[in-house]
């Protein structure tokens, strides 16, 4: 956490709320905020300087701390989903971390007018009798000068034998509206303009039909569909627009994906290393209707884009550490047709590792 002699204009506030959970405010120097809760570490808020709530969270959400909140970002360790012997999504989300002051990392190399916290997950005598592996499980949360918020993981086997895991950040996003999802129609064939990164398509190629919210970056890759037994597809190289449930796991997928919203006229990128695999999901109606912390029509206003580790389980020998970072940032236009080569910021994550202590 960022200290009064650093000199930089940043804020991470502790807060207490009624229900006795302690939450982190991190605030750059723009004033953009993140909120995170310890109990979970999950981020529940992530909000523009002027205000805008970039992340959902169902107005039904359930808050007396018992369970994980419908929203924001949720860690899922050592266990994604059901694929294991764990409840559903694994431990860590419904865990108390706690925050790490031994420095066992460097400050990130863009901390002047950012905040960040660190935080530290260990197993419990509870947990070890249900999964029996010691680990130690860092998670650093950034908000930074640009209003970037970036999340580096470090899970390390503490243990005298090897042990697997699944993990992923299950992440809801707010958008405007999901029912109003149009085809396009591509102006010239022969346009085909591309972002600074080639998996994502420029949309001023595109006619828009009407309102829409669009997923790019997962073209032509396989996926694994949950709503029908997992069977194996190959997208089918559009971008991916809504008209019904959707549950889907893409596998060993590009290292960087957009979700863009015509109806907001803005958009998201989400950058990852160390999560070969992204999960595309929302509920629809019919599955909203049975989610008691969900509102029966907030399906609209949500999808959740998550990046995962969990077509291939990691696996990690005594000593040995994994490391995964996701990085999301904001798009944002005036225009209808708002993407071009020149907007997308080159988000510059890589250098993040470099400076980890071993």
């Amino acid at each position: 956490m960022d200290s009064p002699a650093s000199g930089h204009r940043v804020t991470a506030q502790i807060l207490r709320l009624n229900n006795g959970v302690e939450h982190v405010l991190l605030q750059n120097n723009q004033g953009a905020i993140a909120r995170v809760c310890l109990k979970g570490a999950q981020v529940l808020s992530w909000k523009t300087p002027d205000g805008e709530e970039l992340f959902f969270t169902s107005r039904k959400a359930i808050l007396n701390s018992t369970v994980a909140v419908r929203g924001g970002i949720s860690v899922c360790f050592p266990q994604y989903e059901r694929r294991g012997i764990l409840d559903r999504h694994g431990f860590a989300r419904n865990r108390t971390w706690i925050i790490d002051n031994n420095q066992s990392w460097p400050p990130p190399n863009d901390s002047i007018g950012g905040a960040y916290v660190d935080l530290l997950l260990k197993p419990s005598e509870m947990d070890l009798r249900i999964w029996p592996h010691r680990f130690e499980y860092h998670l650093r949360l950034c908000l930074n000068s640009d209003g970037h918020l970036i999340l580096l993981s470090r899970i390390r086997n503490v243990d005298c034998r090897p042990f697997s895991f699944t993990t992923a950040f299950h992440t809801y996003f707010s958008i405007s509206n999901i029912r109003y999802a149009k085809l396009l129609t591509r102006k010239n064939k022969n346009q085909e303009g591309t972002c600074h990164d080639s998996h994502i398509k420029c949309i001023r190629n595109y006619k828009s039909v009407g309102s829409e919210v669009r997923i790019e970056g997962l073209e032509y890759q396989n996926y694994l569909d949950n709503l029908l037994a997992k069977v194996l597809f190959t997208d089918q190289g559009n971008a991916i627009t809504f008209e019904s449930e959707m549950d889907r796991i893409y596998v060993r997928t590009p290292d960087m994906v957009a979700i863009l919203d015509h109806g907001k006229m803005r958009g998201f990128c989400i950058e990852k290393q160390g999560l070969p695999d992204v999960v595309v999901w929302n509920p629809w109606k019919k599955t909203a209707r049975g989610m008691a912390d969900f509102g029966n029509n907030e399906y609209e206003r949500m999808v959740c884009v998550d990046g995962a580790a969990m077509k291939d389980p990691i696996t990690l020998k005594p000593g040995e550490e994994w490391r995964g970072q996701l990085q999301y940032y904001l798009i944002q236009s005036t225009e209808p047709q708002f993407c071009n080569t020149n907007q997308l910021p080159v988000a510059d994550v890589a250098p993040q590792f470099s400076n980890y202590n071993k």
